[in-house]
């Protein structure tokens, strides 16, 4: 028997009200999907980028940080960030210290220009206020709407070719070669694993299996745990132990007015300038991706999003790390259809134990999470058929963004030379009106930008 309109407003109100509170605050039904996909998707973005929890202490212990400090460090500031990112922003987006920051603090700040650590942490402390600044007054709003729609899907690719050669690289597919650059790696045990961790990944995916990510590194480190064992001469998956006590030696070791000298200006720039389009080209590409917009075509909650993000940034050198900023392996999440706050809050929740509990990240290998990082970067260039390749004045600047940013092992440099390239080329065609106010700005900092790194 048809139900009657009263019958099926009783039904309605009954699916709303049997909706639980945390669903109805991130909009989980609303946004098109479940509680159980954000929560998945939550699991894959944080495997797809929990090696930061090691890696950056790693980096920043070349620069003189204590590893276990930084490792604390690291776990704090990605706790609170993204868990900020979920409550705040709403959005479902990683937030950590960024592997560009920590090698420019590392290799550029201590090591290259000689400052002590405390005062890196000070330069990041005042790119982060900066940062924060701009954030609060929307500034990134109008740069945005500067940017064409050929160098927005620009940007999104070049993201997705530079994830997938994370990926290959993590996994040893590609590897650096004095002749080549870079060439094919050692066809070996570990090869073999992470070539059939990509396949049984993309099989997953295109059977579109629930969990598809998250199923493949389960597989790819099942297969890799008789590696050095059974076969092979080296142990990928190694056991460290369960537990070790954080450290927090490094917090409040910032040395905020030592890094106020005019000297050290040109850092705390570079790092605002770095910070700030690595961040901007993951939040475009993530909303393009998977369509997490407002109404205006713009990304979704744009303002809260990029204040928690600054924040991140500044709250980070207190507690002994490089600047957070969003991570491009949220692409993760997003494939596997993460679309609220909850995947972030999830994300969050999943980086405290490892206060605790961070030699457990040994069984986790390199290979496991590098099919994800593949596949994500596939899901991410579904925007280059937007880009009309026809009107050579677009495609260029395109063009350039995208293929600079995996070989140059960048996101902003891509960026930087796709927007002077853009700008040039309206330039030098008469096409003056076609460039925003906002571009005009973003270009001059991106040739100080290219100026002051050499």
């Amino acid at each position: 028997m048809e139900q009657t309109s009263t019958e099926r407003f009783d039904a309605s109100t009954t699916a709303e009200r049997d909706e639980s509170w945390l669903s109805r605050y991130f909009g989980v039904r609303r946004r098109g999907s479940t509680m159980r996909t954000e929560i998945l998707a939550g699991v894959a973005t944080f495997l797809a980028g929990m090696y930061i929890i090691v890696v950056n202490p790693a980096i920043l212990s070349d620069a003189g940080i204590p590893f276990s400090a930084a490792l604390s460090a690291t776990v704090l500031i990605s706790f609170m960030s993204s868990l900020a990112m979920g409550l705040y922003a709403r959005n479902p987006i990683l937030v950590a210290p960024g592997m560009g920051m920590n090698a420019l603090f590392t290799y550029t700040l201590v090591q290259g220009a000689g400052l002590p650590w405390q005062t890196a942490l000070g330069c990041v402390f005042w790119s982060g206020v900066l940062f924060a600044v701009l954030a609060v007054l929307n500034v990134r709003k109008a740069i945005i709407e500067a940017i064409p729609d050929s160098l927005r899907f620009a940007i999104t690719c070049g993201i997705g070719l530079f994830i997938t050669f994370i990926g290959f690289k993590n996994a040893g597919f590609v590897v650096a070669n004095p002749a080549t650059l870079v060439s094919l790696g050692t066809i070996d045990p570990a090869l073999v694993t992470f070539f059939i961790g990509l396949t049984a990944t993309a099989v997953f995916s295109i059977l579109r299996m629930k969990g598809a990510l998250i199923m493949g590194i389960a597989l790819t480190t099942l297969l890799a745990l008789p590696m050095g064992r059974l076969w092979g001469d080296e142990v990928i998956v190694q056991w460290s132990g369960l537990a070790a006590w954080p450290d927090f030696s490094a917090v409040m070791q910032i040395d905020v007015w030592g890094a106020l000298k005019v000297a050290y200006l040109p850092f705390i720039f570079v790092m605002l300038f770095t910070n700030f389009f690595d961040s901007l080209s993951c939040f475009l590409g993530l909303a393009e991706a998977a369509d997490l917009k407002d109404e205006d075509g713009s990304p979704r909650n744009l303002k809260r999003s990029m204040t928690v993000d600054a924040f991140a940034s500044m709250i980070a050198a207190p507690l002994g790390t490089s600047a957070a900023q969003t991570f491009i392996e949220s692409g993760a999440g997003v494939a596997q259809g993460g679309r609220t706050g909850l995947v972030a809050v999830v994300i969050g929740l999943l980086f405290l134990p490892f206060l605790f509990l961070s030699p457990l990240l040994s069984l986790v290998p390199g290979i496991a999470t590098a099919p994800a990082l593949v596949l994500v970067g596939l899901f991410m260039m579904a925007p280059v058929g937007r880009i009309d390749w026809s009107d050579l004045s677009q495609a260029f600047p395109a063009f350039l963004a995208i293929i600079l940013m995996p070989l140059t092992y960048s996101i902003t440099l891509g960026i930087a030379f796709g927007f002077l390239s853009f700008v040039l080329v309206k330039l030098c065609t008469g096409r003056l009106a076609e460039i925003k106010p906002a571009m005009w700005v973003t270009s001059v900092m991106c040739a100080i930008m290219l100026v002051s790194t050499q």
